[in-house]
């Protein structure tokens, strides 16, 4: 779902912003500082499928796997940007958004956990590191179960196991989130990432990150209902991946406002990974990783080495 100038101008006004870019607009960025913003968009033709990417920096690779609803568009721009400054970062598209095709039968987390590995081989990343944000982060447990060779250090952000215990948001905030996606209300979204005392300040600083993306997308609203029955299904345990184990080294990440998936899920997550490292921060909420992506990429770096 491509996401008009008006559509933006609309999101920014409601945070009194003035945008640097609007959609279709290319940013502006000078040769000292350099953003995923400007990296223009490839299609990877994998064995299942077209899979829109970008790709960005040098050294080991590293592949981010965005959550429900978003694009890659929806990664903060500092965030990458600061990862990119140790390591080949690649973006991309889950099934169904921007290029990227639909494969065969249901949309599952296994199933896009599998056209994930056939991006890895097409793009000969080999044994990438790999860092999910909630649905991603499903995504990438499942990656990790299904094709433990495509995973060298896994990076868990929000997420939740896909054993059937793990600990889910309130009814309430769950049919928020996938209303507020599906409406493309970004005020509503935004207050279910981001904690009530740091909104007014983190909300708009987001919003005018990932507006600097040209021709900025989100996901079509059927891709938001397959994806929302796929989490549902791993969230129940209906997933043979979510019972597998993960026995590379794991670094998890919440925030201890998360009311998308409450961060008791990282101390589950942490003992069902032997070693994982598990960090939770104060002030934050479900998007912790974007309210101070600098301080976030540095321990990420550290970890993935």
């Amino acid at each position: 779902m491509r996401m008009s100038g008006r559509l933006l101008a609309a999101f920014a006004t409601a945070f009194g912003l003035s945008l640097v870019a609007c959609a279709g607009t290319a940013p502006v960025a000078s040769a000292a500082s350099l953003s995923i913003t400007g990296v223009a968009i490839r299609v990877a033709q994998t064995s299942d499928g077209t899979v829109s990417y970008r790709s960005d920096g040098s050294g080991p690779p590293l592949v981010l796997i965005m959550g429900f609803s978003g694009s890659q568009d929806t990664w903060s721009p500092g965030l990458v940007n600061a990862l990119a400054r140790r390591h080949r970062v690649i973006t991309f598209d889950n099934a169904g958004i921007g290029h990227t095709a639909v494969p065969p039968g249901a949309l599952t987390i296994s199933a896009m956990a599998d056209q994930t590995a056939a991006l890895i081989k097409a793009l000969h990343l080999r044994h990438p590191d790999v860092l999910g944000w909630s649905m991603g982060g499903m995504i990438a447990q499942a990656l990790a179960v299904r094709h433990p060779g495509d995973v060298r250090r896994l990076v868990l952000c929000s997420t939740f196991s896909g054993n059937g215990k793990a600990t889910l948001p309130s009814a309430a905030n769950a049919s928020a989130l996938f209303n507020a996606a599906s409406t493309n209300n970004v005020t509503e979204l935004l207050s279910l990432i981001f904690p009530p005392d740091r909104l007014a300040t983190v909300g708009p600083a987001y919003i005018q990150s990932i507006t600097e993306y040209p021709g900025f997308y989100l996901a079509p609203p059927a891709v938001d209902t397959a994806q929302d029955v796929a989490i549902q299904r791993w969230a129940g345990g209906k997933e043979r991946a979510g019972h597998g184990r993960v026995g590379m080294p794991t670094l998890i990440g919440d925030g201890a406002d998360d009311v998308v998936t409450p961060p008791a899920n990282a101390h589950k997550l942490a003992q069902a990974v032997t070693g994982a490292k598990v960090v939770i921060y104060p002030d934050a909420g479900h998007g912790f990783l974007f309210q101070d992506a600098n301080a976030w990429a540095a321990r990420v770096n550290r970890f993935l080495g």
